[in-house]
């Protein structure tokens, strides 16, 4: 089989690789709260983006996430929705780890992904083989989320490559169109099986 060093596979995680947020974890924060769960999770993801960004601690996240919802923001609250988000994103697909894995053999492999620093410290401690890949760029580590073309440009400037060596992976259409727009092949998460062709017909053949 061929190697490649200059094509580039860029995952996103959630979605592609991990699982999306546990079932009923944002029922569960919000019963914490004592409020609504759609109340909760309008409050949840409208304070994302910074939380993401890494403009936001996880506290002054959930501070603001409380405070919209008029609920104190105490220590021992703040902790325990910190701490059951993290535990709701952590899962992985084992299936994809390993199929992930195996395409070092074939081309660089490298991550990009929305994820807070707590979180991106909890999910790199309890996944070791992320460190393996060619280059992680997390978006609080890195100061820019998806869409954002400042993330992708991340990736082409430390990976010193052009755009165009890039297939970018993720299951949001919207980040896929991000990645095009600034060169990138991009090509929208289905199923593995989906992925598997993509990837073979993106890759040189001997």
């Amino acid at each position: 089989m061929t190697t490649d060093r200059r094509r580039i596979l860029l995952f996103d995680l959630f979605g592609v690789i991990a699982r999306h947020q546990r079932p009923g974890a944002l029922e569960k924060m919000a019963a914490r709260c004592g409020t609504s769960a759609d109340a909760f999770t309008t409050a949840y993801w409208t304070h994302r983006p910074p939380y993401d960004a890494g403009r936001h601690t996880a506290y002054a996240y959930w501070t603001d996430v409380l405070h919209a919802l008029s609920r104190p923001a105490d220590a021992d609250t703040i902790e325990e929705l910190r701490l059951t988000d993290i535990e709701s994103w952590s899962r992985v697909d084992d299936r994809m780890v390993t199929y992930v894995r195996g395409l070092r053999e074939r081309a660089r492999v490298a991550l990009l992904s929305n994820i807070p620093a707590d979180h991106a410290d909890a999910f790199l401690a309890a996944q070791p083989w992320l460190h393996d890949l060619d280059h992680l760029a997390l978006s609080a580590r890195i100061g820019a989320a998806k869409p954002d073309p400042a993330a992708f440009q991340n990736c082409v400037v430390t990976l010193r490559a052009a755009p165009a060596d890039f297939l970018f992976v993720d299951d949001r259409e919207e980040n896929v169109r991000a990645a095009q727009a600034a060169g990138m092949d991009g090509h929208v998460f289905r199923s593995r099986e989906d992925l598997t062709a993509a990837i073979d017909a993106w890759l040189p053949t001997r």
